[in-house]
């Protein structure tokens, strides 16, 4: 591989942008703007004002989505799902299962679903 391509990858790597153009996209295609330019300087400016902690992070999905999606995981209503479903929850939603610790007999609960999704939402703007 040449130097310079190395650079780019290391470049794209370090900064994380192929993950913020992933969700980039994702949010684009998810609201379908009528004006797209404008809706991603807006993200771009919610997402700033979220590192300053002056304002809330462009989510994709809100509180009702993640309940409906642990709905759809809990087929048989008995209010928890296995791990194995959680994490395909998280990479269906494109974000990172790469420090998830958990044990394959441990049952994840609603509130843990949505407050991990939480979290791992919060964590794919650290870009």
């Amino acid at each position: 591989m040449a130097a310079g391509e190395e650079q780019s990858r290391e470049y794209l790597r370090r900064h994380r942008l192929p993950e913020l153009l992933h969700r980039l996209g994702a949010l684009l295609l998810f609201h379908r703007p009528e004006k797209p330019r404008e809706f991603l300087i807006q993200v771009l400016e919610r997402i700033k004002a979220g590192r300053r902690a002056e304002g809330e992070y462009p989510f994709l999905m809100d509180e009702a989505n993640v309940d409906a999606m642990f709905s759809l995981l809990d087929v048989l209503g008995q209010g928890h799902i296995r791990p194995a479903q959680y994490r395909e929850a998280l990479k269906t939603l494109g974000l990172s299962t790469e420090d998830l610790e958990l044990e394959d007999d441990v049952n994840i609960t609603r509130e843990v679903f949505k407050e991990g999704m939480k979290k791992k939402m919060l964590e794919s703007w650290s870009v």
